[in-house]
């Protein structure tokens, strides 16, 4: 098959390495893959570093999480013509990429991911939502990464009665944290601290949704160190709460970590938290990687996928959004008894290698498309 992928970025966040897992999977699988995203830059660029094409269009700004690349839609007619794909699939919510769907020939069928509803941009949302409803209605298929990203949605219309809805669970690659002499380095680099308190890492994008000011908050009382890593719009902000809280000597801002000694952070800390507080957080790969690695996390109650992934009291933690003295007694809990921690850390990388592999993330897309594809429905583009 010829399936093009509508990434929204290149590698930035959750979504993102979801879509460079499942096409690195798809091409492996002798599929031909191109993904479509916004560049970071004014330039349109193309490369194939991840083994498939992906071509970058120019963008001019990022407003309220919206890429201006208004080439989009042509790239994706230009793209089609050379390829001539079967599927587009796009990865919502993204009206951007609706638009250069909408681009194309109505016989090339379409597959959503959905991965979260709208949360903060609701102000838009009314004037979308007429449009978002039609256009995910007449899809071929509709996935969710969990069975929580259809039950507790309140923006998913109800499909047509030949529209295939299927829960395929993001896939966790091993290869993304094979070790290697850098991260070795890393490791031994970090666990040689000279406080020797236990060691809480969070990874992410520092933006609203993430809570990363929830648990600064809470260290004051937890005694460890924190690692945060990543970077995004609120990192002067949140660099200036921890100095206000007096937790400069304890709280650590790594900035970008790079995939070679990402396994590095994971292997050296004690707990993994990621402390959410809005339903924007609809799984949390970065839950994933830190349970592969035998670390119990620390996450929120969210009402969404996330429950999913981490197992209240199997693989971690849960507590309520926002709640600093709940997550700080959930993180003292787990440092205080290191049988607990090896004991959920064990079950958590059970569950990855159980539940969340590549192997059936693809298998499953796969046969989605194939079913799209022989269902015999139409879909109505503008070329």
């Amino acid at each position: 098959m010829k399936v093009l992928h509508l990434g929204k970025f290149d590698t930035l966040g959750g979504i993102e390495r979801h879509v460079k897992a499942l096409a690195t999977g798809l091409k492996a699988a002798d599929n031909v893959v191109v993904n479509l995203v916004s560049n970071d830059t004014t330039a349109t660029d193309r490369h194939d570093y991840y083994g498939y094409l992906t071509v970058r269009a120019a963008c001019w700004g990022t407003p309220f999480s919206l890429a201006l690349s208004p080439t989009l839609p042509a790239l994706a007619r230009e793209l089609h013509r050379d390829y001539r794909f079967d599927i587009v699939h796009l990865h919502f919510p993204d009206p951007l990429g609706q638009l250069a769907a909408m681009a194309l020939p109505g016989p090339v069928r379409r597959v959503i991911t959905w991965h979260s509803d709208i949360v903060k941009q609701r102000w838009a949302l009314s004037t979308y939502a007429p449009f978002l409803r039609s256009f995910v209605r007449n899809a071929g298929a509709l996935i969710g990464a969990t069975p929580q990203h259809f039950s507790t949605s309140t923006q998913i219309p109800a499909g047509n009665p030949q529209q295939i809805r299927e829960v395929i669970p993001y896939g966790f690659d091993p290869a993304s944290l094979a070790p290697s002499k850098e991260s070795r380095r890393k490791r031994d680099e970090l666990l040689s601290r000279s406080s020797k308190r236990p060691l809480i890492f969070a990874v992410g994008r520092h933006v609203y949704y993430k809570g990363f000011d929830v648990l600064i908050r809470a260290l004051r009382d937890v005694d460890a160190d924190l690692i945060i890593g990543g970077r995004g719009p609120l990192t002067g902000a949140l660099m200036q709460l921890t100095r206000d809280l007096g937790l400069e000597c304890r709280v650590e801002f790594a900035g970008f970590i790079a995939d070679p000694v990402l396994l590095a952070y994971y292997e050296a800390c004690d707990v993994f938290c990621m402390p959410s507080v809005e339903r924007s957080e609809q799984f949390g790969l970065v839950q994933l990687e830190a349970m592969y690695c035998s670390k119990p996390v620390v996450a929120t109650r969210l009402g969404t996928g996330v429950e999913y992934v981490a197992i209240d009291g199997e693989t971690g933690l849960l507590v309520p959004p926002k709640d600093v003295s709940a997550l700080a007694n959930a993180l003292c809990t787990l440092l205080a008894d290191n049988a607990l921690r090896v004991r959920m850390g064990a079950a958590g990388k059970r569950r990855v290698e159980e539940v969340f592999s590549v192997e059936q993330m693809v298998r499953k897309t796969v046969s989605v498309y194939h079913r799209v594809l022989s269902s015999g429905q139409t879909t109505v583009g503008t070329g």
